[in-house]
């Protein structure tokens, strides 16, 4: 099942040098720093470029390819990137590999499978409180 599959590549991806595991299970490597401030709760609306695919790399959204990015409230979105975007400062650039109980667990999202571990990578570029 996907959630085993998940469990099983988050095992691995968790003894590479770079990735960082938070006591939740979502775990991320940052791709380019920022210098900006962090999200001050998960109240705040933040903008954001991403793109999130599957574990075997199959785009499931991306801001990019619509060239528009997106503004949404961190409440809003799944717990994986709840917590992750409240991690980040303005400018930086992150890798999160979301566990399926941080995304949307046992249940199916349009192309994402029930149990899916995701991965985004997400550059923070604004914070609007």
């Amino acid at each position: 099942t996907n959630k085993v599959i998940g469990e099983n590549f988050l095992k691995e991806n968790k003894k590479k040098k770079a990735v960082q595991t938070t006591i939740s299970g979502l775990q991320y490597i940052v791709l380019k720093q920022g210098e900006g401030k962090k999200p001050e709760s998960a109240d705040d609306t933040v903008k954001v470029h991403y793109q999130g695919t599957t574990i075997d790399e199959k785009i499931i959204d991306s801001s990019l390819s619509r060239g528009e990015p997106l503004e949404v409230t961190l409440k809003g979105v799944i717990k994986g990137w709840t917590e992750g975007l409240q991690l980040m400062v303005v400018g930086e650039k992150t890798r999160l590999f979301i566990p399926s109980e941080l995304a949307y667990g046992d249940r199916a999202a349009g192309t994402i499978g029930p149990g899916s571990t995701l991965i985004f990578d997400v550059e923070l570029l604004a914070i609007n409180n």
